[in-house]
């Protein structure tokens, strides 16, 4: 069970968010502006925040500023509503980690919690390899994904070993490597389309259990190159399948785009990555994260 402050001016809002989380087996604690929430906060920091974008006294931009500044290690979730695009966007790069548009609330927002707590990073972090000029690594995945959240672990870990310790940026840069591995899985090898999600998850799951067991999509693998150098880490993902054409896919960096299924993915990778390309086919994903100076 996790602790989740949830910050909504609306109490309307407010308690509906608290009772799916509630039924989620999650723990609530209810704020109705930031600077409640940053009170809340400093008696005792939450495993996960939620919060509303639009709201009087401190808005959901200002708390994800304040919260990356003073409590790095704290993530936030955004609820993003018509109108509120360019904010959510700006809060994206401000620090935080996920969103979930209102309106898919019951759909969306227990999974999305659930994936930012997986790559949240915790623990203190030695640095036994600070002086290891470089490190590669191949891995051959299956489509069952059972792998994502050890395999994120261990590529945050080399990240902080080469120097990047802010825990904003290291949940940043798992939640973009969690999208695009599950890309390669579900909707690569798996071809799962996004639209079956739309009302429910239910035909989703069972579309993806039948084809774990069927061909050809159950020979189907996620192929993983990963670099590390003092300078930048560089992930490849190359999935069997069809491929796509990321032209077709709306603008995902365009916030106007921000509630829709399709391109959700890619909007959080080329948000919390320095690099982000595809190669012709579209079944190849780079991710680069270049270390500041």
């Amino acid at each position: 069970m996790s602790r989740i402050l949830v910050v909504d001016d609306a109490r309307v809002d407010l308690e509906l968010v608290a009772a799916l989380l509630s039924d989620a087996g999650h723990e609530c604690v209810r704020a109705a502006n930031g600077r409640e929430a940053l009170e809340q906060v400093q008696t005792g920091a939450p495993d996960l925040i939620v919060t509303d974008l639009q709201m009087p006294d401190m808005d959901g931009l200002d708390l994800v500023k304040a919260v990356h500044a003073r409590y790095p290690k704290v993530p936030v979730v955004l609820m993003t509503a018509h109108g509120s695009e360019e904010i959510a966007a700006a809060a994206l790069r401000a620090g935080a980690a996920s969103y979930v548009p209102k309106r898919n609330l019951a759909r969306d927002l227990s999974s999305t919690i659930e994936r930012v707590l997986g790559v949240a990073p915790s623990g203190d972090r030695g640095d036994p390899s600070r002086w290891l000029a470089k490190a590669d690594y191949r891995y051959e995945l299956d489509n069952r994904c059972d792998w994502l959240r050890p395999l994120v672990a261990h590529f945050q870990e080399e990240l902080t070993q080469r120097g990047l310790r802010d825990e904003t940026e290291l949940m940043q840069v798992g939640m973009a490597l969690h999208e695009a591995l599950t890309n390669a899985a579900h909707h690569g090898n798996l071809e799962l389309d996004s639209s079956l999600r739309e009302n429910g998850i239910e035909a989703y799951m069972a579309l993806m259990q039948e084809r774990l067991g069927q061909e050809p999509y159950a020979s189907r693998r996620v192929h993983v190159a990963a670099k590390f150098t003092p300078a930048e880490a560089a992930f490849v993902i190359r999935d069997e399948g069809k491929g796509f054409d990321p032209a077709v896919v709306p603008d995902c960096c365009d916030p106007r785009n921000l509630a829709r299924l399709s391109g959700r993915g890619l909007m959080l990778m080329r948000t919390f990555m320095d690099d982000v390309r595809h190669n012709e086919r579209g079944n190849e994903v780079t991710l680069v994260k270049r270390r500041k100076s």
